[in-house]
């Protein structure tokens, strides 16, 4: 089970199964209709904190002059292991 949010309705939406693919060009890789900048996409597909962050990381790596490679580099994976550990808690029952 899993939320996502329909720019159409503009409401966060249930759904409980996931995307199929035949290997073609897939449905989840296509842009909701008014997005314009990288958070549209963050909140389209409902990526938490730590997700949003190696996002933003992944998309920018390399290329502003505050954020050299080796820091993209390593945000990503602070918030990959932030993102394991909240799940292997969730699944723990934990959290």
């Amino acid at each position: 089970m899993g939320r996502r949010f329909n720019w159409n309705t503009q409401e966060l939406e249930e759904y409980d199964d996931k995307i199929q693919s035949d290997g073609s060009t897939a449905l989840y890789y296509e842009l909701p209709d008014g997005a314009t900048e990288l958070q549209d996409l963050i909140s389209a597909k409902n990526m938490n904190a730590q997700i949003g962050e190696i996002f933003r990381a992944c998309y920018r790596y390399g290329e502003v002059a505050h954020s050299p490679e080796i820091r993209d580099i390593k945000k990503i994976l602070f918030y990959a292991k932030a993102e394991l550990e909240r799940l292997n808690n969730l699944e723990k029952g934990s959290i």
